[in-house]
């Protein structure tokens, strides 16, 4: 092991950072043991592992999250320690980090955005408005961003847009580095190409890049070395020319996955939920109707897939269904063919219908609330006498459905929100499970979600659906859509514009259907 950790020394001397043997704990828990990790200037590194791995932590401990003595090991920029006690004194040192969870003032405009807590003053104090905004325009231009006011608050661009508008943030701060965590995740297929390019053309100028990404193509494409770490210990540093995306994957998870979608055998039967006009008004303009006089039918042991391009109307329908639009909609339901009067989700879960949201950081998690209690929020009264919470029932329940579902935390009572996103979904799903719905929605059930952990929640869906559930999928990864699903709908201006039974269906013949084409796209 010395040798080996000589041989890097060696071979990075060069290199614009290095980090030796960091070691984060928490409590007894290692989150991050003994990992090293070096990046050149002009060099994209891919930062890889499961959700839970330690690389979060990792890049909180470089970015001064976690301060100088809280951890052990050594940090080296341009072969000088770095002891950052503050994100300001890492920032000082030219290192900047992007977070998933965008990091941006909503009211403020872009150019106080871009120069917050840094601001151009005039003499006296003043903000110097003119001279920002001319260097805000500069920022975006290097970067070839257009169609940004920057006077204008953020809250009028799309996710796409704000991170764009964060690396014009970063680089305002002279980074050298930049950290890019899950920079995809919300961002459309064109918005991705933009930001894939606006990285290598970072590596063109001299900046180095970490990239962690749950997307192996995109990593592939972008990176020039992988680092993996798993449950906190580095696994391996090569070069992408050296792997393939199985390879990766076969790194991070310690094993070969093989079929990601394994389907187990299962019967359709009788029709559980029927949706007859389901009509949603835009919630900003309600003369526009997000979705359109829809209505559809899933069955029991069916899984139902629903496909679509990004403003299909897919959250609209299915957040209907459920009673959780927050505009103004309207629906006829029937469950077991009895109507059935959903106006909220509560009465949903009530009436045997339950969902896991799209945004589970906004909508389906309380953040500082224990794992445990989460889980256990949609059947509180199960546990309830004389009005008094039996705590140890409780418990009880929790610590069964966690070791279930293999949702992994420290303790249950660990605020959720310090959960790796594969955790946290896992938590949400597991309560959604806990009232048994005869019913299950599950609207992009694994975005955020590493492989292994998606692997998991695949294997799920297969055996809730061999037991006679009855499940709607909505995803925007066809080929997710493809692996799970015994029928698909495909939306597109807010309506059905294809119902397909998944018998020899590709991705191709779902694009026609969501680009309204006439015809079926042939195979090149």
């Amino acid at each position: 092991m010395a040798t080996e950790a000589a041989a890097r020394a060696g071979e990075y001397g060069d290199c614009l950072l290095d980090m030796r043997g960091i070691r984060k704990t928490f409590g007894s828990f290692a989150a991050v043991d003994g990992v090293d990790l070096q990046v050149r200037a002009g060099e994209c590194l891919g930062l890889c592992g499961e959700n839970g791995a330690g690389k979060s932590t990792l890049m909180k401990v470089l970015s001064g999250v976690y301060p100088h003595g809280s951890y052990e090991g050594e940090i080296l920029v341009d072969g000088v320690p770095l002891q950052a006690h503050s994100v300001a004194d890492s920032e000082r040192a030219g290192i900047a980090i992007i977070h998933q969870e965008l990091m941006l003032v909503p009211e403020l405009s872009v150019t106080e955005n871009i120069f917050l807590g840094r601001e151009i003053r005039r003499f006296g104090g003043l903000m110097d408005y003119p001279a920002m905004h001319q260097r805000a325009e500069a920022l975006l231009r290097e970067l070839g961003i257009e169609g940004i006011n920057v006077a204008q608050q953020v809250l009028h661009y799309g996710s796409g847009h704000q991170q764009l508008i964060e690396i014009a943030k970063a680089l305002s701060k002279q980074a050298r580095l930049i950290i890019f965590d899950e920079p995809s995740s919300s961002l459309t297929a064109t918005e991705t190409r933009t930001l894939l390019s606006i990285v290598a053309d970072l590596k063109r100028r001299g900046v180095a890049c970490v990239y962690i990404s749950h997307k192996l193509d995109e990593v592939a494409e972008v990176c020039d070395r992988i680092t993996v770490i798993r449950d906190g210990k580095h696994i391996g540093t090569r070069s992408m020319a050296e792997l393939d995306t199985a390879q990766i994957v076969t790194m991070m998870v310690g094993r070969e996955l093989g079929q990601m979608f394994e389907r187990k055998p299962h019967t359709i039967g009788e029709v559980v939920l029927e949706a007859t006009n389901v009509t949603c008004l835009d919630v900003m303009n309600p003369k526009r109707k997000r979705v359109d006089n829809v209505s559809l039918q899933v069955r029991k042991g069916e899984i139902l897939g629903i496909a679509g391009l990004i403003g299909a109307g897919r959250t609209e329908l299915v957040s209907a269904i459920y009673g959780a639009y927050p505009g103004t909609w309207s629906a006829e339901l029937r469950i077991e063919g009895k109507p059935v009067h959903i106006r909220s989700p509560q009465a949903a879960v009530a009436a045997g219908l339950c969902m896991v949201p799209e945004d589970r950081k906004r909508d389906g998690i309380v953040p500082l609330m224990g794992v445990g209690p989460n889980i256990t929020l949609s059947v509180l009264d199960h546990y309830a006498r004389g009005g008094v919470i039996d705590g140890n029932r409780e418990a009880h329940a929790f610590h069964h459905e966690m070791k279930r579902l293999n949702v992994r935390a420290s303790s249950p009572m660990l605020p959720i929100a310090s959960l790796s996103g594969g955790n946290q979904q896992k938590a949400v799903l597991t309560r959604m499970l806990m009232p048994d719905p005869k019913v299950l929605i599950l609207d992009e059930p694994t975005r955020g979600v590493d492989v292994g952990a998606k692997q998991e929640i695949y294997r799920l869906i297969f055996d809730l659906a061999s037991r006679g559930m009855a499940i709607i999928v909505v995803s925007s990864e066809m080929p997710e859509v493809l692996g799970l699903s015994d029928r698909v709908l495909v939306m597109a201006d807010g309506r059905i514009r294809g119902d397909f039974i998944n018998d020899g269906l590709r991705q191709e013949d779902l694009l026609a259907a969501a680009l309204e084409l006439p015809h079926r796209i042939d195979n090149a």
